[in-house]
């Protein structure tokens, strides 16, 4: 497997020899356009959920919130936290009970883009994707019921409730709840070199970049990951070639499969957007993958069936950087005051 290393000779090679047989930068453009997208100057529409400023500006608080858990000590931030990729940078995540959760993480940055959320898809979007870890016992182990108690408990969180959703006699709802934060997180948009390069800016990438793209398209990858944010549209075999060891895919995680109960779907997962990803290490559901690189030749050996030369991955891995966007300024919100009805924290167990 590659290892991680400065820029070689072979990798300037490889430039040079990609450069010289006529990967110009307004063709590769032109083939890029068919796969890719760039993304959008505003803030895409939401199905159902107006997104206004006062509901981002809830979403906000909720997202950073560790209230909303049954412990007092997770937020959605936790787990995907903004300040390091929209993600955790750990295996899989921990929850309540200082649980180790099944999955490594996915970042929310540019999530609105997904076709759905999570590794097998179980959420058709971000509002139901925001239900799920509220709920789920190794996460944030709590109750819908105790959410709008919590929050129904602080007059702070009723006046943005009603801001953000005029006209409702009952504002405070699971519902409303999950759309704050949906609106939040559309907003979380990266906009990246390629987005550049692919609006016209011939500079925008440098020579290896180009390079890596031009290979990215020729070996296939793009078959899986395409559209605005290079992945989360389509579901794919893990292994669809050769099936890595049990070290990368873990045998008692099946994948989609647990969604659609469909044997065809057995160790299918959403392929990966690849948006800001030299930034959340470790790589797969499984979390097993450090290096960029080893996790792109095992995609090369797996998916594709083709042994890339190191030359070969550093120009993928140049190229994947190129997806590394400018976050947008997120100020990290004053929450409001709990209050004597304010529930108690409840379950937490300290390790020993």
């Amino acid at each position: 497997m590659p290892s991680h290393r400065p820029l070689t000779l072979g990798t300037v090679s490889a430039i040079a020899i990609a450069v010289a047989s006529g990967v110009h930068a307004s063709d590769l453009r032109d083939r890029a356009l068919e796969m890719f997208a760039a993304l959008p100057s505003t803030v895409p529409a939401l199905n159902d959920n107006i997104i206004t400023d006062e509901k981002v500006d809830l979403g906000k608080a909720l997202f950073f919130d560790p209230r909303m858990s049954a412990s007092g000590v997770f937020s959605c931030n936790s787990c995907h936290n903004l300040a390091t990729g929209g993600d955790d940078n750990m295996p899989t995540s921990i929850g309540h009970g200082w649980q180790q959760g099944p999955r490594n993480s996915p970042t929310v940055l540019n999530a609105v883009f997904n076709e759905a959320q999570f590794w097998d898809g179980r959420a058709a979007d971000l509002a139901e994707q925001a239900k799920g870890p509220v709920q789920a016992g190794v996460e944030m182990a709590n109750t819908p019921d105790n959410v709008l108690a919590t929050l129904n408990s602080m007059p702070q969180y009723q006046e943005w409730f009603r801001a953000s959703f005029p006209g409702q006699d009952d504002p405070v709802t699971f519902d409303n709840f999950a759309k704050a934060i949906e609106a939040f997180e559309a907003t979380l948009i990266t906009p990246a070199p390629f987005d550049a390069f692919l609006n016209g800016d011939d500079n925008a990438l440098t020579d290896q970049q180009k390079a890596g793209l031009d290979l990215f398209m020729e070996k296939g990858c793009s078959a899986c990951h395409n559209g605005v944010n290079l992945g989360g549209t389509g579901y794919f075999p893990f292994g669809l070639i050769e099936k890595p060891g049990a070290d990368v895919l873990p045998p008692d995680d099946r994948g989609r499969f647990e969604v659609t109960k469909t044997a065809d779907d057995s160790y299918v997962f959403r392929a990966s957007p690849l948006r800001n990803i030299d930034q959340t290490a470790p790589y797969f559901h499984s979390g097993k993958v450090w290096d960029l690189r080893v996790a792109v030749a095992i995609m090369g050996t797996s998916q594709l069936g083709a042994e890339l030369s190191d030359a070969e991955v550093d120009d993928i891995v140049a190229f994947l950087g190129a997806l590394t966007g400018k976050m947008p300024e997120v100020i990290y919100p004053l929450l409001p005051a709990e209050t004597s009805t304010t529930p108690h924290p409840t379950g937490e167990v300290i390790p020993n």
